[in-house]
């Protein structure tokens, strides 16, 4: 039923024909989730991509992020993350510089 309502939110409304990107939180371990979220750039870290990545935010850029089991992030993650929404820029892992970002966001959770 979360699905179905956040992907209703995103095609009722005037972002309908931009990206819809959804992710069950508690599927990403810990230690990827955020190069996942924000993205990396080239070399940043060992094993990183050589073109870097880009990041489940940007992907969602003018679009919808539903975050499925937001409870499941960890705190620290939270917080980085109510930082992109406060200043609707994000910066990825590795980089200097930061973009403007423009999406919306749906979250859900099963606790309290």
């Amino acid at each position: 039923g979360k699905s179905t309502f956040a992907r209703a939110v995103h095609d009722q409304s005037n972002r309908k024909k931009e990206p819809f990107i959804e992710v069950n939180c508690s599927t990403i371990p810990d230690s990827l989730f955020e190069s996942e979220i924000f993205g990396y750039e080239p070399g940043s870290f060992t094993g990183a991509n050589k073109q870097g990545r880009q990041g489940l935010i940007e992907q969602a850029d003018s679009g919808t992020l539903f975050l499925d089991e937001i409870g499941e992030l960890p705190l620290a993650m939270q917080a980085k993350l109510l930082k992109v929404l406060q200043e609707k820029k994000i910066k990825r892992i590795g980089g200097k510089k930061e973009s403007h970002i423009n999406f919306r966001l749906v979250a859900a959770t099963n606790q309290d």
